[in-house]
């Protein structure tokens, strides 16, 4: 098919020659006549001109169609992010999120699956074992210090621990929380699948409630898990501070829970065991329904603690994350997501204004 087409734009182009030959034939009637030898080499030369003329049409063709397939990729590029890039925010036009229609899975990082593997399920139980080993050590240098053991004073000291771990894991889930909402991405160093993560969370919050329990916490072992065990061990802390240790464990276990915590604020009551609504939502011990809903509303600016939620009242209302992302603004000149999302949050941060309107 190429080839006859090329013949007839050659012929096309002889036939336009010849026209105009035909025009000048009164003229060249008064000249000499030429030799037969010397039309022929005259035809040969005219069909070679005409055949690379042609070739240079075509190859300009072909050269202007491959700059404009090249731009029309270059723009779906720039337009299509993947979890790996600054972009990739929820909610955005162009972040490479799309909210599926439906109680839908959406998994936003490459490689990552709902399914539980050997390896999930291996870093969970060692993290937990290895915890569950260091309180008991723990604990046995606290009654060892006592004379009578185990006693009131003793017994308060743990409890008080306890607590205080608590309230310190809720406060630092909410830190957490807000820093990889609103900074980073998928190559951040260390951080960068668990940044994704949450990021990615917010197109399709319902996927969390299809993870089994080690899917779900396992990439929280990392920072919560193995960095607290090696500095315990490194430092054997457990026999020189087993108070401060214990605080230190359960303020970690706590950490890496909140992801199963924040499950089950998505779950509906009918989804969960009896105890989780009845008992620790009840009581407040972990985070609720209602409360963690008002975080998922754009600009998700507030109420970002999940493992109990009771800082995120005092946090939202005092402009606590505000003044953070003003701060951080001014240092590197890097906007928060929540920023990017509403620009008259942007505007009042900026002026100093922090407080949540009421």
């Amino acid at each position: 098919m190429m080839r006859t087409t090329f013949n007839f734009l050659i012929s096309l182009m002889l036939l336009r020659n010849g026209a105009v030959g035909f025009s000048l034939h009164n003229t060249a009637m008064m000249k000499p006549p030429v030799s037969t030898r010397d039309s022929s080499t005259s035809s040969r030369q005219m069909v070679a001109s005409v055949e690379t003329q042609i070739k240079e049409e075509i190859a300009e063709g072909q050269s202007k169609q491959i700059q404009e397939l090249s731009t029309i990729d270059n723009v779906e590029n720039t337009s299509k992010k993947s979890y790996l890039d600054d972009g990739f925010i929820f909610g955005l036009e162009g972040s490479g999120l799309e909210r599926p229609k439906g109680k839908v899975a959406s998994i936003v990082v490459e490689g990552d699956s709902l399914e539980t593997t050997s390896y999930q399920a291996g870093i969970v139980a060692t993290t937990f074992a290895l915890y569950a080993a260091l309180s008991a050590v723990c604990v046995h240098s606290i009654a060892s210090s006592s004379a009578g053991g185990i006693d009131i004073i003793s017994t308060a000291e743990i409890a008080a621990c306890v607590v205080s771990s608590w309230l310190a894991a809720d406060l630092g889930s909410g830190i957490l929380h807000w820093s990889v909402d609103n900074y980073g991405n998928g190559r951040t160093p260390i951080m960068g699948n668990i940044i994704a993560a949450f990021q990615g969370h917010h197109s399709a919050p319902w996927t969390i409630t299809q993870r089994e329990f080690c899917n779900n916490v396992y990439k929280l072992c990392t920072p919560f898990g193995l960095a607290p065990i090696l500095i315990i061990l490194g430092t054997q802390s457990f026999d020189s501070h087993p108070l401060l240790t214990l605080f230190l464990i359960n303020f970690s276990v706590l950490e890496i829970l909140s992801q199963e915590f924040h499950k089950w604020s998505h779950m509906t009551p009918s989804e969960c065991p009896w105890w989780v609504n009845d008992i620790l939502q009840k009581f407040k011990v972990t985070i609720n329904r209602a409360p963690h809903a008002k975080h998922h509303m754009a600009p998700y600016e507030g109420n970002y603690c999940i493992v109990s939620g009771v800082h995120n009242e005092w946090l939202d209302s005092t402009g606590f994350f505000r003044r953070l992302e003003h701060v951080i603004y001014k240092l590197n000149g890097v906007e928060s997501n929540a920023w990017k999302l509403d620009e008259k949050l942007r505007e009042r941060t900026l002026q100093g204004d922090y407080r949540k309107p009421v």
